[in-house]
Order: structure tokens, then C-alpha cells, then sequence
């Protein structure tokens, strides 16, 4: 995973939030990137993550595309690019990104592109339907013949979430088996909606459901709230296991499902009783245990 934009875009900082557990004030005594920084992140147990944080500095720029072009961009599965969408100088950073394009053409042609429009929360909010658009639509042409997508995103809400779920959604293997299986776990349990999250990220992994729901983004605001509740526990020596949530309407269960997932159900059916949908959780625990081993 090739992560990449100009300097003081926001890279490092979603990077620490999303996979170091920074909370998005403390992002701010992060320093530049210097050159390339690599790690290799653990995601559900036994997938790893080879992530390339490229400094955005002009210097390190202009050497990625010269004398290290075929080392950063062989073998390139996804290209993360961060646009600042309050840059000064937008010509150039699309000069950079084209740059970046005919690298991955070069070595890497069949990587998916990823564009994140950052720190949207610095848009009044009544523009930036309008800004987000145009700025795609120009990204969109300057990537032919290449596909891409595009998110808009910031540090302080859950479009961060939403961005990188699709991102790493895209890397899991047997993904369309995984949510098969999901899809009857839900039927069994007669449950409105289940969602499966990656359990030291609480990245959305796959989700099946049986009703329509309106908000599109609320598995990501679920992440957020979760993760800072977690992050608190951990503050205070405890660890969170799972959750009851009972609203006049629905109640919702977190709990573990595997050691490296947490699984959300919600039902709306008042004659579901707790006792039965834990009993549903526990039984359906090794089953998805299983399948994670076999990937």
C-alpha cells in the first residue's frame, strides 16, 4: 500500500489514527515524514499490511519519480493519494499525482487508485458537495485511462472510517465468501443488520442487513464512538469486551467473534430475547473462526 501526497496533507496523521490509535488532537506533535516510512501492519491476525508513507516534500518528490521509480512503485496493490483540499497550489499537486499515475503504469498497472480529499471539516459546510465534486470530476479526468475513487475525508469525523474500510475491504481475501456466510448469520438471527469490524482498528470489514436503513454512514460513526470508548478503557486499565445497547426501538450487541473481530447485530424485534442472540453470537464464533483460518 503506496501512501502518497504533498507535505502536511494529512498522511501521517490518518495513518497514526487508523492503525496507532491516536486520537485526532494528538496527531498535531506528529512531525513530517522524512523520505519513505515503511511498516508492516497486522490486520485481522494474519494479513499484514506493507504501507510506504512517502514525505511529500519537494525534494523527496521529485527523487521518487528519478532514481527511486522502480522501488516504489513495483509491486504497488493500492496508491493512496491525499490532496489537501485547501492547497495553494493545486496545478502542482495534480503535476504530482500524474507523476505517480505513469509510475504506476509503468510498474504496478493493475493497482487500484484511491484519492482522499482531505480536511473537508476546513470547508464551510454548505460548499463542499460543490468543491468535493469538482475537484473529483477533474481527478477523474486527469487519471484516464486509469479508474479511481474518491472520498472526502477529515480527522475529526467518521469519513475517515468510511475511506479506509472501502480501502482495506478491497485487500481481504475471500472477502465475497465472508460476507455470504454474514448475510445467513443474520438470517439466523433474525437481526435487522450485522456488521463485522476489524477488532484493533474497528475498520468496517463486511456488513449484511435485511431492512433498508437511511444513514449510509453509520457503521463508521459506530467505529468512532467505539474506538474513543475503547481508547478510554484502556486509559483507565480495563479492557472492553462487548455491549448492550437497548433504545425504545432496537437494541444492539457488540461483542468478540473471533480473536481478531468484533461482530455489531441489531434487532428490532422485541421478542428476540438477549439470551437467545448471545447464544447465536457463541455458536456462530467458531464457525467464523474457522473461516478466518482459511484464509
Amino acid at each position: 500500500v503506496l501512501l502518497m501526497g504533498k507535505s502536511g496533507s494529512g498522511k501521517t496523521s490518518m495513518r497514526s489514527i487508523i492503525f496507532s490509535n491516536y486520537i485526532a488532537r494528538d496527531t498535531r506533535r506528529l512531525g513530517a515524514t522524512i523520505d519513505v516510512e515503511h511498516s508492516n501492519v497486522k490486520f485481522l491476525g494474519n494479513l499484514v499490511l506493507n504501507l510506504w508513507d512517502c514525505g511529500g516534500q519537494e525534494a523527496f518528490m521529485e527523487n521518487y519519480f528519478a532514481s527511486q521509480r522502480d522501488r516504489i512503485f513495483k509491486n504497488v496493490e493500492v496508491l493512496i493519494y491525499v490532496f489537501d483540499v485547501e492547497s495553494r497550489d493545486w496545478e502542482k499537486d495534480l503535476h504530482y499525482y500524474q507523476s505517480c499515475l505513469e509510475a504506476i503504469l509503468a510498474n504496478s498497472k493493475e493497482a487500484r487508485i484511491f484519492c482522499l480529499i482531505h480536511k473537508m471539516d476546513l470547508v464551510p459546510e454548505n460548499q463542499r458537495d460543490q468543491i468535493f465534486e469538482q475537484r473529483v470530476t477533474e481527478l477523474q479526468k486527469r487519471s484516464e485511462p486509469l479508474n479511481i475513487q474518491a472520498f472526502r475525508t477529515s480527522i475529526w469525523d467518521e469519513t475517515l472510517y468510511a475511506a479506509w474500510s472501502k480501502i482495506v475491504h478491497c485487500l481481504i481475501p475471500n472477502i465475497r465468501v465472508l460476507e455470504s456466510h454474514l448475510s445467513n448469520f443474520c438470517r439466523i438471527c433474525d437481526a435487522d443488520e450485522v456488521v463485522l469490524f476489524e477488532r484493533t482498528t474497528f475498520l468496517v470489514i463486511a456488513t449484511a442487513a435485511t431492512i433498508p436503513h437511511q444513514d449510509h454512514h453509520r457503521f463508521e460513526k459506530i467505529s468512532n464512538i467505539i474506538k474513543q470508548f475503547n481508547l478510554g478503557c484502556s486509559r483507565s486499565q480495563t479492557r472492553f469486551k462487548s455491549m448492550e445497547i437497548r433504545g425504545s426501538s432496537f437494541t444492539a450487541f457488540i461483542d468478540v467473534l473471533t480473536n481478531n473481530t468484533y461482530a455489531m447485530i441489531v434487532m428490532s424485534d422485541p421478542n428476540i430475547q438477549s439470551a437467545a442472540t448471545l447464544l447465536n453470537i457463541a455458536a456462530a464464533k467458531k464457525h467464523f473462526e474457522k473461516l478466518e483460518a482459511s484464509r
